[in-house]
């Protein structure tokens, strides 16, 4: 099968803008080419590519066209910086997978000044560390930051470190809920979760109690503003340590399960292509990991 270099381009902006209509502004076409160029793809490869939805979303073989398609791009972008140097033209988009709580944390500040020195286009998709690995898979994404160890089929796999948490809450919130510190009033004590797939707080009180929480939640789907709330003392919650250490030392939060904790191993997956733009980014992600995280045993 031979696929032009702009039926590519359009299935990955269909994918990343989500509709026909948007694909057709971001390659200023209109929305019958892209559709024509679609239909095209689908009858070379003999198979529906996407689902005609909103969002548009990939089929199975939508995801194997659409990692060949990211991969075409990223090596016309190295190859057009090799030969042009600061006269290539046109942000490289780089598609990535980060967790929440990294992202708030040590990503951003271990990439800007290499996206700044590419003059590439950080596409950042946050998502939870044990679902990054499905955007790899689909081709939604070059790659990921992730709980999961063992590679998926054509990335590789590097230990970035151990993110430890500790269950914190406010002093005010201790002394009303967890008067002395009673761990088995952590399952009663009003908690905060992420989102409804966070089940780390449930899986602490789980382990320490020895039984699930019957405590009411608050749902606080971003990073920095669930790190505050604890502080508010809205509920307890687990911090990793960047977003904790320095309350903890200032009083404005305290350890409500001393000598307790939890530690999520994380890997930066990476699609096994030789691409200078990637392995100049994924050198310092892996640099800013080590330096902040501690570090993985196997």
């Amino acid at each position: 099968m031979a696929f032009q270099f702009d039926q590519l381009r359009t299935l990955v902006a269909l994918v990343d803008e989500g509709t026909f209509e948007a694909a057709a502004r971001r390659l200023h076409l209109t929305q019958s080419a892209v559709s024509q160029r679609v239909k095209a793809m689908e009858h070379e490869a003999g198979s529906v590519l996407v689902r005609r939805t909103t969002p548009v979303t990939t089929t199975v073989a939508g995801d194997v066209l659409l990692r060949y398609a990211r991969q075409v791009e990223l090596l016309d972008a190295d190859a057009s910086r090799a030969l042009a140097g600061d006269a290539a033209g046109g942000a490289t988009t780089v598609p990535l997978a980060v967790n929440a709580d990294t992202l708030a944390t040590w990503f951003l500040p271990s990439v800007a000044e290499v996206v700044v020195e590419l003059g590439v286009a950080l596409d950042v998709r946050r998502e939870d560390q044990d679902h990054t690995t499905r955007l790899l898979r689909d081709g939604t994404v070059l790659a990921a930051v992730t709980s999961t160890a063992e590679p998926v089929q054509g990335c590789t796999s590097t230990p970035l470190g151990i993110s430890r948490y500790l269950a914190v809450a406010s002093p005010a919130f201790r002394d009303r809920h967890l008067a002395g510190l009673d761990l088995d009033a952590l399952a009663r004590a009003p908690r905060l979760d992420f989102d409804r797939q966070d089940e780390l707080q449930r899986g602490f009180v789980r382990d320490v109690v020895g039984a699930d929480d019957t405590a009411p939640r608050h749902f606080v789907p971003t990073s920095s503003d669930f790190a505050r709330s604890v502080v508010l003392g809205l509920g307890w919650g687990l911090l990793p340590e960047d977003q904790c250490l320095e309350q903890l030392a200032a009083g404005q939060l305290v350890d409500v399960a001393p000598g307790r904790w939890v530690d999520v191993a994380l890997w930066w997956q990476r699609w096994n292509l030789t691409s200078p733009l990637l392995d100049r980014l994924s050198e310092a992600v892996l640099a800013g990991a080590w330096s902040h995280l501690r570090p993985v045993t196997r």
